[in-house]
């Protein structure tokens, strides 16, 4: 952890969990083969839609922290992922967490992922 992301007490500041969440996932899209700015070339832009964070425990200055994300639902314009932040040395859970991403072309509006994208995300093994 570093100093600048926790707050006078030395927890870490709450919006924090949900940049490490997008740590995971562009980590967990580059590991399936293909890195998302290989998808925003190809015109795939992909948005948080929607997040939902639950603190079980609060991560420390200099704690090492584990982000383990899971791909759980791919739709044809949606696809969500849960993330789980643990204590890398003691495994306590920190933080459960969910983003669901939408779609968007170019101009912003939400439309259809391409067939391949979606086959490639899916090819991770979400329902």
């Amino acid at each position: 952890m570093r100093y600048a992301e926790t707050d006078q007490m030395g927890v870490v500041y709450h919006s924090n969990y949900l940049i490490w969440c997008e740590i995971g996932r562009t980590d967990y899209i580059r590991a399936l083969g293909r890195p998302y700015t290989a998808l925003e070339r190809e015109g795939v832009a992909l948005a948080v839609s929607e997040a939902t964070m639950r603190c079980h425990a609060p991560a420390r200055y200099d704690d090492v922290v584990r982000i383990d994300t899971t791909l759980v639902d791919v739709k044809s314009r949606t696809v969500t992922f849960r993330y789980e932040i643990g204590h890398a040395v003691t495994g306590a859970r920190l933080v459960t967490a969910a983003t669901t991403l939408v779609s968007l072309d170019p101009s912003g509006r939400v439309v259809s992922m391409p067939a391949d994208v979606r086959a490639f995300l899916g090819s991770s093994g979400a329902d």
